[in-house]
């Protein structure tokens, strides 16, 4: 249940990566926030690129978005697994969530696994390299978050507004067809239901983007101001970010993409081998992630 409710937890990264606003800049330059984030990489930039991007030319970068059930984010299983991609020229985004379950081989383990076990074996850059090899994308950037501050930041930011395509009822909450303001716990429960849900977990992913549009929509307001303290006390004490309190500045002229979201789509079938559950991603499906994937970034084939 909690793997539904880290996607939207985890945006509150991208708020700090991608939207900020000169408001978010001028407070990161003058409080600790930034530096209380940053969990550096051993590695200077991925094996897939011949440099690290440079963040001044406002060059298409890729993050990877992690959600660990864990108060210790250097280790545990990741409940969900977001690679997104910005390209600020033309002023998009791009997200694939990739299913748990997913069997693929897992990078300096030497066997196939679960994707989500990568980062239990090896921490966050075992979890970089198996997403990097199982996409054939470049990871520039990584954001871990844990599941505990989900309430308190989706309410830092002042709630979220989204558009709720039918009438549902779900942890003690309704929510009627049409906009909906959402707070924290109710956002909470309107990620989670999958059960009334005529599409399943498609129609959950929906849900989802929706209150990560809403969720950024609400960050890059000005009237967000008032509460960025509150937003970054949050930010500080659940997330940690790869990108420094430099390259989190050059950043903010990624903002503009925040307006166009794209969210790819990764599925599978269902199977159990020696008795454990994996999902097995069509490779048709892969294979055209990965080419918009790296079409977005501009890269070269």
């Amino acid at each position: 249940m909690k793997k539904f409710l880290i996607t939207i937890g985890i945006l509150i990264s991208l708020i700090v990566l991608v939207v900020g606003g000169f408001a978010l800049y001028l407070y990161l330059s003058v409080t600790s926030t930034a530096d209380e984030m940053h969990s550096p990489l051993e590695r200077e930039h991925s094996d897939l690129r011949v440099d690290a991007q440079n963040l001044e030319d406002e060059e298409p970068v890729s993050f990877l978005l992690l959600g660990v059930d864990s108060e210790d984010q250097t280790s545990g299983r990741t409940d969900t697994m977001i690679v997104l991609t910005v390209n600020p020229e033309d002023e998009s985004i791009k997200m694939v969530s990739i299913p748990r379950d997913t069997r693929t081989e897992i990078v300096g383990q030497g066997t196939e696994d679960k994707i989500n076990h990568a980062h239990a074996f090896g921490g966050t850059e075992m979890a970089m390299d198996t997403v990097e090899n199982f996409l054939d994308v470049p990871i520039d950037y990584v954001a871990t978050i844990n599941m505990d501050g989900f309430e308190e930041m989706v309410d830092a930011v002042g709630g979220v507004t989204v558009d709720n395509d039918f009438e549902f009822e779900e942890g003690g909450h309704h929510f009627a067809e049409g906009q909906v303001e959402l707070n924290g716990d109710e956002a909470l429960s309107f990620v989670r239901m999958r059960s009334e849900d005529p599409q399943g977990d498609a129609g959950r992913t929906e849900r989802q983007r929706e209150v990560i549009e809403g969720m950024l929509d609400e960050g890059a307001q000005f009237s967000s101001l008032a509460n960025i303290g509150s937003i970054l006390d949050s930010v500080g004490s659940n997330v940690k970010v790869s990108a420094d309190s430099s390259e989190m500045a050059d950043l903010l002229g990624y903002e503009s993409a925040r307006h166009d979201i794209d969210q790819l789509e990764l599925s599978g079938e269902g199977t159990r081998i020696e008795g454990i559950y994996y999902e097995i991603i069509d490779e048709g499906e892969r294979a055209e992630v990965t080419n918009d994937l790296r079409e977005h970034l501009e890269l070269e084939d």
